[in-house]
């Protein structure tokens, strides 16, 4: 891997359509991704901002602040784990990773190949575990809330959740095969 290609991917490069189609497709959709939930992170803390002035100031709370914050704290984190996969920003041990890097950048490849591989397998049992809970609160319309006060349905959130987990899976596969095919670049 050269020099400019390795600061490209160490930013977070999304490869152009015509060098790496799989690649561009995946990392598009995931900085979309990204996106909605960044925004959603706003939108929350808009709305916890406005229910504390109306409970404190206005003696007026919003109903299912903190049904919505729950929820949305899940979603947030499996519309955003996809593209921090793709952009090696996982939270880790940094400090032991760039010491393994400074001797054998190779072997830092392969650890990285390995745990996307680990990474790939996990948020594929997180889906096959997530997958029957969607479809059953999309057939029965389970909402989440007080019933007469204040309700909202689940399936967007478990949706979120099997959306997330599927990307994650893809994000992790191609990680573990960039990975393993900058391994020989390396030595």
């Amino acid at each position: 891997m050269s020099e400019e290609t390795s600061a490209e991917y160490e930013s977070g490069f999304v490869p152009s359509f015509s060098e790496a189609p799989l690649g561009a497709v995946l990392g598009s959709f995931a900085a979309a991704m990204s996106a909605v939930g960044t925004a959603a992170i706003g939108a929350l803390m808009l709305l916890i901002v406005a229910d504390v002035i109306g409970r404190n100031f206005l003696d007026l709370p919003i109903t299912g602040v903190s049904e919505i914050a729950a929820r949305t704290v899940v979603a947030i984190v499996f519309l955003q784990v996809p593209a921090a996969i793709l952009q090696r920003r996982l939270t880790r041990a940094d400090f032991l990773i760039r010491r393994i890097e400074r001797a054998s950048p190779a072997t830092v490849a392969g650890i990285e190949a390995i745990c996307c591989l680990a990474g790939a397998v996990i948020f594929a049992l997180v889906l096959w575990a997530s997958w029957p809970k969607f479809t059953q609160s999309w057939s029965t319309a389970e909402f989440f809330g007080v019933q007469g006060v204040w309700t909202i349905p689940t399936w967007p959130f478990r949706g979120i959740t099997v959306l997330g987990a599927a990307i994650a899976v893809l994000a992790a596969l191609y990680r573990a095969g960039m990975e393993s095919r900058s391994i020989g670049d390396l030595r």
